[in-house]
């Protein structure tokens, strides 16, 4: 049984969720922590010291910024890469990944056995 967090948006979401978090795509980690509940792992750079830990939900609610969206669309990502592209904090190997990654056509049934991936890379002609 998934365990879900309500993201201040009203999105539900669960550890195989991609949502935008303070203008980056996250997903979220359960911890098995005394101090805290979960954290946000950033999609391109998870596991690198850069994951957000929360005590509770209303810590996230309290650091929940204007850049945080939540779940996005297919083509609201496509527009998330695109600007990206444009963005000097990005590089083009991070964004290139972040395609991959990002919701898209893979839900969908794309075929991915040529290590293309689908994703957005597929959405944008990459």
């Amino acid at each position: 049984m998934s365990k879900w967090l309500e993201l201040p948006t009203g999105d539900r979401v669960g550890p195989d969720d991609v949502f935008l978090y303070n203008g980056y795509p996250y997903r979220l980690v359960w911890l098995d922590h005394e101090k805290y509940d979960f954290e946000l792992s950033p999609l391109y750079w998870g596991d690198s010291g850069m994951d957000i830990p929360f005590q509770d939900r209303e810590a996230l609610v309290d650091q929940w910024g204007t850049d945080s969206r939540g779940l996005l669309t297919d083509e609201e990502w496509a527009g998330w890469i695109e600007d990206a592209r444009e963005d000097d904090r990005f590089g083009e190997q991070e964004v290139a990944e972040l395609a991959r990654e990002l919701p898209g056509d893979r839900a969908a049934g794309a075929d991915t056995s040529d290590g293309g991936g689908g994703g957005l890379r597929d959405i944008l002609g990459l």
